[in-house]
């Protein structure tokens, strides 16, 4: 590997004086706030998020067994996603790298950036290899984009995998691990051995907070540092923060609800296998299944008629008669069954 961050980061990023309030460079004890033009009255929310959110970062770092330095908060994982385009990809001549199926917002964050996008199918039973995305690197590729597990198919990424394409490729190489929280494989150990490495987390899924929008982004110090110059100075609200420090307070109630949705997940697996308009179900390391019907839109425009909403990923590439299915709740999930009990195609 010659990785060099110095050669990826955009001219004028590298150029930008980042914003700096008077209360991030007072060092001290205040004796009063008349720097930031707030309303003096206290409801809570009258000061711009301040302590709540370095004592979320903190809780966040010992959480993932990181510095406070190697995490960047976001308004979701889509907030980072724009941030790594704008620091790093020259619009109109850059491009990225992503495998398709897979979540749609790289590609269209990257198109928002005026970012050229090469699409590579990934391989049969929606698998990806380094190799994979190293065959189909171009002169201009800064960035790759790898969704682990991937949606909308469910499977996670071998972490050797990610380990050679880290090896091999002197740009970024973003792991997006949305659904990790229902696996075992991330790709975390492995900041600080790569610096070129980022993992994209989000509080949405697993944790159960997609309401308030907070994401995380993960990478070494040198990376965060740039991604920091050009984020907006108040990206998490104060409301938000306080919000997710009392739901990780709590993780007994997250291990228990992972636990049952997973069993749930086993649980509707075997009761789709049942029917035979259900071809196949994808082996899935999240919280949702692809299946493949023989006709998914007589099927999803029956469940939409008994009030059933599901996702149509028919048209996505690999995907035909597809639709992807989130673990409900023990109730949800039942009514579905029933639901295709009575289905007749």
């Amino acid at each position: 590997m010659n990785f060099n961050l110095d050669n990826l980061i955009r001219t004028n990023i590298k150029a930008l004086v980042a914003y700096s309030s008077a209360r991030d460079e007072f060092k001290g004890k205040a004796e009063g706030f008349l720097d930031a033009n707030e309303n003096p009255f206290s409801s809570g929310f009258n000061r711009y998020p301040g302590q709540e959110i370095k004592v979320l970062q903190q809780t966040l770092t010992d959480l993932k067994g990181l510095n406070q330095n190697q995490l960047l908060l976001g308004n979701g994982s889509d907030e980072s996603i724009d941030l790594l385009l704008r620091a790093f990809c020259e619009p109109y001549l850059n491009s990225v790298l992503c495998f398709a199926p897979t979540y749609s917002m790289y590609k269209i964050w990257a198109q928002i950036n005026a970012v050229a996008v090469k699409e590579v199918p990934l391989l049969p039973d929606f698998d990806f290899t380094a190799d994979l995305a190293l065959e189909n690197l171009e002169p201009t590729t800064k960035l790759i984009f790898v969704c682990s597990p991937n949606n909308p198919t469910g499977n996670a990424v071998k972490i050797i995998e990610i380990e050679k394409l880290c090896q091999e490729f002197n740009g970024l190489v973003i792991i997006d691990e949305a659904y990790v929280d229902f696996t075992n494989t991330s790709a975390v150990s492995l900041i600080n051995c790569y610096p070129n490495l980022v993992v994209i987390q989000t509080l949405s899924k697993a944790w159960g907070l997609a309401g308030i929008r907070i994401g995380l982004t993960i990478a070494s110090d040198a990376i965060i540092a740039v991604l920091y110059k050009i984020k907006p100075p108040y990206n998490i609200s104060t409301a938000n923060a306080q919000l997710a420090l009392n739901k990780l307070k709590d993780t007994q109630t997250f291990k228990s609800e992972v636990s049952i949705i997973l069993q749930q997940k086993s649980k509707l697996i075997v009761a789709l296998k049942q029917f035979d308009f259900v071809e196949h179900i994808f082996k899935s390391d999240a919280n949702f299944l692809l299946v493949r019907f023989k006709n998914s839109a007589l099927v999803f425009n029956f469940l939409k008629s008994k009030s059933i909403v599901v996702r149509d990923r028919s048209k996505e590439l690999g995907c035909d008669n597809c639709l992807r299915i989130t673990i409900g709740t023990a109730l949800e999930n039942n009514a579905l069954i029933e639901a295709l009990k009575t289905f007749k195609g």
